[in-house]
C-alpha cells in the first residue's frame, strides 16, 4: 500500500486507488449564454466592462422590481437541449433557490428545480482505447436547465486570493443575472481508470457543441464555461466495471470540486479526488459530503463548505415569472438551426484534410480543430497547418497549462498568422529551420511573419552563383566525402548540404544545394 502525505490531505497511489475502487463522477457545466442582455433585465453582458456598471434595479434584487424572460436565452435552451438529445418540457417554470451567497443580490438565485426546459438525453464522447484507436462512451444527461449567474466577489489581501486571511471583500454585480445553462449528467458509472480522461473528453465535447450552436463563446479561462465535478467512490465487485455486479454496488458519499476552468484541470482534479477519496476510505474513515476548492498551482483540492442537499435551498416556484410553455411548432423550427454534429464536422474534415485517425486525434487532443480550420481557410495547406499549431505553439501552451485556442488567443497569434508563415516558405523565401525562427519572433511578439523576416533579415539565397561558389569550397574541403559520393553512395550528400547551409548562415535551399552537389560529384 502505497500513501503519501501532503500538507493537505493523504493520497492512495492512483493505480491502487483504481484497483481496490470503482469511480463514480456527475459532472455539472454551467455555460454562460453570450446574449446581449441579461436573463431578466436589459443590462448588457459586456465581459470586462467597469465593474457594477452594467447593473440595474432588476439584477441588484432592489425592491419592486419585476424581472421579463429573455427570449432569446430560451431560444439557446432549447437549441442546446435538442443537440443533447433530450426531451424539451412542454411547460415548465422558474423557482427560486434560497441561500446566503454575498455576490447574489437578491439572496436568492432564479433557477429551476424540478421542472428544467430540457431532460433525460445523452453525449456521446471518444476517448482513447489505448491502442491507438478511440472508444465511444455515452454520458447521459439528467438535465439542461436555465438560470442565472451570480456576482463575482474579489478578496484582497491574504496569500490564497479566498476570504480566509483575506483583508477586505469588493463585490463586483456585472455577472449577477448573465443567463447560465446548467448540464446535469447523470451519475457516470463504468469508466474505471478512465474515468478522468472520460470527464476530460466529456467536458470537451460540450464545449465543441457550445461553439458550434453559437450559443456561448465558451472560453473557459474567463468564466463562460466551468465544470463542478462530483466524484465518489465504492468498493469493486469485480474486474468488469460495468457488470451487473458493480452496478448494482451503491454509490459513495460524493465530493464536488467547484467551478474548475480547463480541460486539463477537469481531468487532473477528477483524478486527485479519487485518489484522496481511496486514501480516506483505505484508512477506515469516511467521505464528508462537501464542496472543494481546485488550486491549478498544487494540483490538490482543499475544504469549502459542507454540501447542501435540495431540501436546504427551500425552492419554491418563482411568483414573478410566467411559466415557460414552447410550442411543438417552436422547437420543431429550432431543431431545424441546428448545426452539424461536431463528431460528424470532425469526420468530414478529416476526410477533406487527408488526416490518418492518428494524426486527426493529436489534433482532437491538442483542442486545435477549429485553428487548423481557419489556417486551411486562410489559404494554407492542411499538412503545414497541423505541422504549426502542433509544434512549439502546443509545445508552450502545454507548458503553460493551457490550451491552445487560450494560449494563442492571449499572445494575439491568428491561424493568418501560420498561413502567412507558410506562404513564405512555399514561395521559397523561407526554409523550415528560417520559419522556425521567425515562428519564435511572431510568438514573442515581434510582429507578422513577414515583419519578423524582415527585421531578422531571414531569406533564402536565390543567387546562384553564391550558392555554387559555396558549393565548391564545401565539395573540396571534403574530398572523403566527395568520394563516396562519386561511388555511388549519394546518401553522404547530406553531411555536404548540412555544411553549405553552415557556409551560408541557414540561408540556403537544401534542395538547390544537393542538385548541386549531385550535378558536380555523379
Amino acid at each position: 500500500m502505497a500513501v503519501t502525505s501532503s500538507a493537505v490531505d493523504a493520497v492512495l497511489d492512483y493505480d491502487e486507488a483504481i484497483a481496490r475502487f470503482d469511480p463514480v463522477m456527475g459532472l455539472e457545466v454551467h455555460v454562460e449564454l453570450h446574449t446581449a442582455t441579461k436573463m431578466f433585465c436589459g443590462c448588457p453582458t459586456v465581459f470586462g466592462a467597469e465593474p457594477n456598471s452594467q447593473v440595474c434595479p432588476v439584477c441588484l434584487g432592489l425592491p419592486g422590481a419585476l424581472p421579463v424572460v429573455n427570449e432569446k436565452a430560451v431560444e439557446s435552451a432549447i437549441r442546446i437541449g435538442l443537440a443533447l438529445n433530450c426531451e424539451i418540457a412542454e411547460w415548465c417554470r422558474f423557482a427560486r433557490k434560497n441561500y446566503f451567497y454575498p455576490d447574489m443580490p437578491k439572496n436568492f438565485q432564479t433557477s429551476q428545480y424540478d421542472e428544467p426546459i430540457a431532460y433525460n438525453g445523452w453525449l456521446d464522447v471518444e476517448v482513447d482505447d489505448g491502442a491507438g484507436g478511440t472508444e465511444v462512451f455515452r454520458v447521459e444527461i439528467e438535465r439542461a436547465h436555465m438560470e442565472e449567474d451570480t456576482g463575482k466577489s474579489l478578496h484582497v489581501g491574504g496569500a490564497t486570493g479566498r476570504i480566509h486571511g483575506a483583508e477586505y471583500s469588493l463585490v463586483d454585480y456585472n455577472r449577477a443575472g448573465i443567463p447560465l445553462i446548467e448540464i446535469v449528467t447523470k451519475p457516470i458509472v463504468g469508466a474505471g481508470e478512465r474515468a478522468p480522461e472520460v470527464a476530460r473528453a466529456y467536458v470537451s465535447a460540450l464545449r465543441d457543441l457550445m461553439r458550434a450552436l453559437d450559443v456561448s463563446d465558451v472560453k473557459m479561462e474567463q468564466g463562460s464555461m466551468r465544470c463542478d465535478a462530483n466524484v465518489s467512490l465504492r468498493p469493486r465487485a469485480g474486474d468488469d466495471p460495468r457488470g451487473e455486479a458493480q452496478l448494482a454496488v451503491p454509490l459513495g458519499t460524493r465530493t464536488e470540486t467547484k467551478n474548475v476552468n480547463s480541460l486539463r484541470s477537469v481531468e487532473r482534479a477528477v483524478r486527485y479526488e479519487i485518489s484522496r477519496h481511496a486514501a480516506i476510505l483505505d484508512a477506515g474513515g469516511s467521505i464528508l459530503q462537501e464542496t472543494r476548492h481546485w488550486h491549478e498551482d498544487t494540483g490538490i483540492t482543499t475544504s469549502g463548505r459542507v454540501k447542501s442537499d435540495a431540501d436546504d435551498y427551500r425552492y419554491f416556484p418563482e411568483p414573478d415569472l410566467v411559466p415557460v410553455a414552447p410550442s411543438r411548432d417552436t422547437v420543431e423550427a429550432l431543431r431545424k438551426t441546428l448545426p452539424e454534429p461536431p463528431g460528424l464536422r470532425r469526420k468530414r474534415l478529416q476526410n477533406d484534410w487527408g488526416y490518418s485517425d492518428l494524426e486527426m486525434r493529436d489534433v482532437v487532443n491538442a483542442g486545435a480543430v477549429e485553428l487548423i480550420e481557419e489556417t486551411v481557410a486562410a489559404g494554407a495547406s492542411p499538412a503545414a497547418a497541423k505541422k504549426w499549431w502542433l509544434g512549439e505553439p502546443s509545445r508552450r501552451a502545454n507548458a503553460e497549462g493551457q490550451d491552445i485556442v487560450t494560449y494563442a488567443a492571449g499572445l494575439g497569434f491568428a491561424p493568418a498568422h501560420v498561413a502567412e508563415l507558410d506562404r513564405l516558405v512555399t514561395s521559397g523565401r523561407l526554409n523550415d529551420s528560417m520559419a522556425r525562427q521567425v515562428l519564435d519572433g511572431v510568438l514573442a511578439g515581434e510582429g507578422t511573419p513577414t515583419e519578423v523576416a524582415d527585421a531578422r533579415g531571414l531569406e533564402l539565397v536565390q543567387d546562384d552563383n553564391a550558392l555554387e561558389a559555396a558549393v565548391d569550397k564545401v565539395i573540396e574541403a571534403n574530398p572523403d566525402i566527395a568520394a563516396k559520393i562519386r561511388d555511388g553512395k549519394v546518401q553522404a550528400a547530406g553531411a555536404l548540404i548540412g555544411q553549405v547551409m553552415k557556409e551560408l548562415k541557414g540561408q540556403a535551399d537544401a534542395g538547390r544545394a544537393r542538385e548541386l552537389i549531385l550535378a558536380r560529384l555523379t
